[in-house]
């Protein structure tokens, strides 16, 4: 490529030289902020509805002794990763454990791992408070029908909080999205990581990472559209029909927006 060569020939050039190297570090973010992701919904979860267990007058001093404990644990978690930057949970994690356990993760796993950690300590905030915003009285009502603590979480709570954190927790996943690129500091091959090997070939760094931040933002933008198409498919349709009543079995009402009823 000539010295005297426009911008976007420039552009142009290290695309077309580079583009299985972005594709692959862009599938290896994905990948690592996806199931990333995924792994600490679920331990946010596991967090969120330990940390919601009610302690009251029935409790035995045993189990209020181990709640207590496990709070304070999971409490400690959670401030040490939402205190602490992912770059230095990264090289603390990936080079302790080589060091102190004699384990040499996999970069692509350790970056799961990480992640996976990371995530974990913010959703379970983000679940605990999901879980806290549901009505009181739905505990109540379930409790006097004789449902237990985790039939009652796991059927009545837990899909209503679920879809009330949907929102936080698709921002999570755009976060880690972006946030892998600090990973690159423990060598993992992501978009950012290979960006540099690219730049570094010919030193146009700034044609380099204006490919690098439109992947990002295509990334982005996919992911963003997606998750509120599926928040407005859990919503259900503004139309519905209830079909039967105790009274008239065969009667039937269309809600429509607005909440008004018709026969």
């Amino acid at each position: 490529m000539s010295a005297d060569a426009s911008f976007f020939q420039w552009v142009a050039f290290i695309w077309e030289q580079n583009w299985p190297l972005f594709l692959r570090g862009a599938g290896n973010t994905l990948l690592i902020a996806l199931t990333g992701t995924i792994i600490g919904f679920i331990i946010g979860i596991i967090i969120g509805v330990i940390r919601t267990i009610p302690v009251d007058h029935n409790t035995t001093t045993l189990k209020k002794g181990i709640l207590k404990v496990a709070d304070i644990l999971l409490l400690c978690y959670i401030e040490v990763f939402r205190g602490t930057p992912m770059m230095v949970q990264a090289v603390v994690i990936f080079y302790g454990v080589a060091m102190v356990y004699g384990i040499h993760l996999n970069p692509i796993s350790a970056g799961i791992v990480i992640v996976s950690i990371n995530t974990g300590a913010y959703m379970a905030e983000i679940v605990r408070g999901g879980i806290l915003s549901i009505d009181k009285g739905q505990f109540e009502a379930a409790h006097a029908i004789g449902m237990t603590h985790t039939q009652t979480m796991t059927s009545i709570i837990l899909p209503q909080a679920v879809r009330n954190i949907l929102p936080a927790t698709s921002n999570e996943f755009v976060i880690n999205i972006k946030d892998t690129c600090v990973l690159s500091v423990i060598s993992i091959t992501e978009l950012f990581f290979n960006s540099k090997s690219a730049a570094g070939a010919n030193f146009r760094y700034f044609e380099t990472f204006l490919i690098t931040c439109i992947i990002y933002l295509i990334m982005t933008s996919t992911v963003t559209r997606i998750l509120r198409w599926w928040e407005k498919r859990l919503d259900g349709p503004s139309v519905y029909t209830i079909h039967g009543s105790q009274t008239v079995p065969e009667a039937q009402f269309r809600i429509v927006d607005g909440g008004k009823l018709h026969g």
